[in-house]
């Protein structure tokens, strides 16, 4: 049997003393018996590196040297640092740190192998000699799967990798807002560095039960159909899912900038998308101004798959960091179905087993630890909030595929965006059958729930009718009417994008057309007497719109007087 051995570095060979005093530390510390194998290394100037297996002491003047640095950096006191750190100078002594160490087996694709780090933890990050980073996700049982941040050009197979002890963090803090980062808390848009507040892992628990309070106000879109239908509420989970070019997106953004002037800290986090599509949405932002409140997490389509992977999770502790602040925060997710395939192709690569469509087994939980961070926090934790609005991307209409049904089980409701709709020219495009929001009129205003009153009936019955009508060539009186009805309800629901209405708007219109007093009006001028009748109201009867705002309610005077005053409109 061949004797375990550990090799010493060093510019000039031990004696016989020092060898002595080895075999001794090797008995003390490993109670085994090494033999000592002595190298030259002349960059080591004073002192000496011991490699023991995957441990290394490195007692050199640079090993020295960091240990003062750690040393320093565990100083903190906002009193006098001086005599602090004059007694840590006083009092250091080197200390015989094993530095646990590895090497790596196999490097390709983003992914590297690494072979003597045994007490690597999942979700480490790990260090490589030419100074690329990585985190641990495949445990096994004499090497560890570790996925790259890093080009993977400059890790080569053998090169030494070193053990931090830390999880995955990301940068947080107030200077973010308004900026371009990428999955590591970097700036992308060549504004200069951001100083950051703190330092949070991106892999955080949900807060309990106990820790939340019910959704109990709203977020609002600014889109009519979205707000008066399915609306979504301050810690809320909503999913936006359709087919690729149905306005998803669009959506997200309207909401973003709908925030203005609210208080709410915006979070758009993207995945997979072309960089030129990103950079196109932060000029669109900063046009309206809305880059003053948000934060733009980019993991282009050009990133590695590990960097797109992060990307959500670190977009959320940004938003957690606010949250526990007592902040409301809106945080989009566009979108998970890319995420998803990037943490299939992280996991092939990993040599796990497919499952349905390829995706590993854990696909599920993927999304549900994401999406259960989002939390309406209790008084006693301050308050905040964080609003999810995940983005997935349907291939048919298909709803009932693996990824778009893991997240509308994760979710608490959704919005589906229908190709049939966007193409006849409803925009937004919402299929008014198939969406719903499980929190409801929970989070709307008082005025907003009594002027939504029966419309999603109103289109559900208008829907079923305009079937049965395409079969029928003689109509009565009634039934042109409910026909017309229904047409300027679904007409008055469309939207231009980078146009959200305000409270007042949504009401006052709402009102009006479930009054039946817009069924007159020609449906291709509708939007547009819409527009002048809610400029017609700020102008002469601003009283009405600032009871609207600043109650949020409608009594049952307003209502009255909203009817008779639309009435008076439409006879201009």
């Amino acid at each position: 049997m061949n004797k375990k051995t550990a090799v010493l570095y060093s510019d000039i060979a031990p004696d016989s003393v020092q060898e002595k005093r080895f075999i001794e530390f090797f008995r003390e510390k490993y109670h085994n018996d090494y033999e000592l194998i002595w190298k030259h290394d002349a960059s080591i100037i004073k002192g000496f590196r011991l490699e023991i297996e995957s441990d290394v002491y490195d007692w050199s003047g640079e090993g020295m040297l960091r240990q003062l640095k750690s040393a320093i950096r565990s100083v903190s006191s906002k009193e006098n640092i001086v005599p602090l750190l004059k007694d840590k100078f006083e009092g250091w002594i080197p200390e015989a740190v094993a530095e646990e160490i590895g090497r790596v087996k196999y490097v390709g694709d983003g992914i590297a192998y690494v072979d003597g780090l045994e007490n690597a933890g999942y979700g480490e990050i790990l260090v490589f000699e030419s100074g690329a980073r990585g985190m641990v996700q495949e445990l096994r049982e004499n090497e560890v799967g570790c996925i790259l941040f890093d080009e993977d050009e400059s890790v080569i197979e053998g090169s030494v990798v070193k053990r931090t002890g830390k999880t995955a963090g990301i940068p947080v803090g107030e200077n973010f807002i308004g900026r371009v980062i990428d999955s590591l808390g970097k700036p992308i848009d060549g504004a200069g560095e951001i100083k950051e507040s703190d330092y949070l892992p991106i892999e955080n628990p949900a807060p309990g039960i106990v820790e939340r309070k019910p959704v109990d106000s709203p977020v609002q879109t600014g889109l009519l159909v979205i707000d008066s239908m399915f609306p979504i509420g301050k810690g809320q989970r909503e999913l936006i899912i359709g087919d690729r070019q149905t306005g998803k997106t669009a959506i997200a953004v309207d909401t973003i900038i709908n925030q203005k002037g609210k208080n709410v800290i915006c979070i758009y986090v993207a995945v997979g998308q072309k960089s030129s599509s990103v950079a196109a949405l932060v000029t669109k932002l900063k046009k309206f101004g809305a880059m003053d409140y948000t934060i733009v997490v980019n993991a282009s389509a050009s990133d590695p798959a590990p960097l797109q992977y992060i990307a959500p999770y670190s977009g959320c502790s940004l938003g957690e960091y606010f949250m526990n602040k007592g902040r409301d925060v809106l945080i989009i997710y566009d979108d998970l179905s890319k995420h998803a395939a990037a943490y299939r192709t992280m996991s092939l690569l990993l040599e796990r087993s497919p499952g349905r469509e390829a995706y590993p087994g854990d696909v599920f939980y993927l999304h549900s630890r994401l999406l259960e961070r989002s939390a309406c926090l209790s008084d006693e934790r301050g308050g905040g909030s964080m609003t999810a609005l995940p983005i997935v991307e349907t291939q048919s209409g298909d709803v009932s595929a693996y990824i778009p049904t893991n997240i509308i089980s994760i979710t608490d409701g959704q919005i589906f965006l229908e190709s049939s709709l966007f193409f006849e020219g409803q925009r937004p495009a919402v299929n008014i059958g198939l969406s719903v929001s499980r929190v409801g009129g929970a989070a709307q205003t008082k005025a907003m729930k009594k002027a939504s009153g029966t419309i999603k009936l109103d289109l559900s019955q208008f829907k079923e009718m305009e079937v049965f009508m395409q079969f029928s060539s003689d109509l009565d009186e009634a039934s042109v009417r409910q026909l017309k009805y229904g047409q300027v309800l679904t007409y008055m629901l469309r939207q231009p994008q980078y146009k959200p209405m305000p409270v007042h708007r949504q009401v006052i219109t709402l009102v009006a057309a479930l009054s039946k007093v817009l069924n007159d009006i020609p449906l291709e001028k509708l939007n547009e007497k819409i527009n002048e009748m809610n400029e017609w109201f700020e102008n002469n009867h601003s009283e009405i719109t600032s009871a609207i705002e600043q109650s949020g309610t409608l009594s049952d005077e307003d209502r009255d007087s909203i009817i008779s005053l639309a009435e008076e409109f439409v006879r201009l």
